[in-house]
């Protein structure tokens, strides 16, 4: 391994004076899960790496505004925000989620901002949080800026993020009393990275019939990836059988599905067909069971 300069900066703003613009091997590391893993593949060989574990506190801290939006700083841990009463009370869909995100020692070190940042598109989070409406707040020598989360990502592990910006924070609009689900298809164990990942964040009007749809794909495309054709589709029905599976060929087929070592095109196609239907269903049973 090649030598790299090792900094801990105390703030925030004294983390991205560290970082370079033009200079791409100059890395910051929330928990390290994953830049370490690169380093020892050799696939990236930093110059400095800034660790940011010394950062302030109020920068991994969890809350509710008063508009009841959830506040997670870029700094929290995701084991924090798995066990978080707050997150479990008021975003379950979030809570669930995280039991099966990667395993519990990841999860005990891993930071939510350096796990959006990374841009792999089989994370678990990004197409929750983009079908919950959610963004980040992106912190840089010029002050903050906010992009909503569906919209963070170019494609693989490629981000809006410049190379001395930072994830500082994530805003979350209040669940309330829309339905949500996720589904995490994978090949091995429940925690291993998906070969599909469904987010579906709905909400039914006095006639029950879906008033909001929002679908959000992820692993089988090169970024997380919403699904428009099969969402105007759906608003406004009471979600039948057949018309969910009209939804999921409908969906299969307007996408450019991308095969890996998780599973081929194909087979990323027919779980895309069967896991819409059954994504929506479950939303909508989570929700009549009071779990959301």
């Amino acid at each position: 391994m090649a030598p790299f300069e090792f900094c801990r900066p105390e703030s925030l703003a004294e983390a991205i004076a560290m970082l370079d613009p033009h200079d791409p091997d100059i890395r910051p590391v929330g928990g390290g899960t994953a830049v370490i893993q690169m380093m020892k593949a050799g696939v990236l060989r930093p110059t400095r790496l800034v660790f940011l574990d010394r950062v302030e506190a109020k920068h991994a801290q969890i809350s509710v505004d008063a508009q009841g939006q959830l506040h997670v700083g870029g700094l929290t841990r995701l084991s924090a925000l798995e066990h978080s009463a707050i997150v479990k009370q008021g975003w379950p869909v979030l809570a669930r989620v995280l039991i099966a995100l990667s395993n519990v020692r990841v999860r005990n070190v891993a930071t939510i901002g350096g796990s959006l940042a990374h841009g792999d598109p089989h994370m678990d989070l990004p197409p929750v949080l983009s079908a919950l409406g959610a963004k980040v707040v992106i912190s840089g020598p010029a002050g903050d800026r906010e992009v909503k989360v569906e919209d963070l990502y170019l494609g693989y592990y490629d981000t809006v993020l410049a190379h001395n910006e930072l994830i500082s924070k994530v805003i979350v609009p209040a669940q309330g009393a829309r339905a949500a689900a996720y589904s995490k298809v994978t090949t091995r164990s429940h925690h291993d990275w998906p070969a599909l990942g469904l987010a579906a964040v709905l909400s039914t009007n006095a006639q029950g019939q879906l008033d909001t749809v929002s679908l959000v794909l992820a692993a089988a495309t090169d970024r997380p990836t919403r699904l428009v054709k099969a969402e105007n589709m759906l608003r406004g029905s009471h979600a039948e059988d057949r018309l969910l599976q009209e939804a999921g060929a409908l969906a299969a087929d307007e996408l450019d599905i991308v095969g890996d070592m998780h599973g081929s095109a194909d087979y990323k196609k027919q779980l895309l067909r069967t896991y819409l239907g059954r994504t929506v269903k479950q939303a909508l049973s989570l929700a009549e069971g009071g779990a959301q």
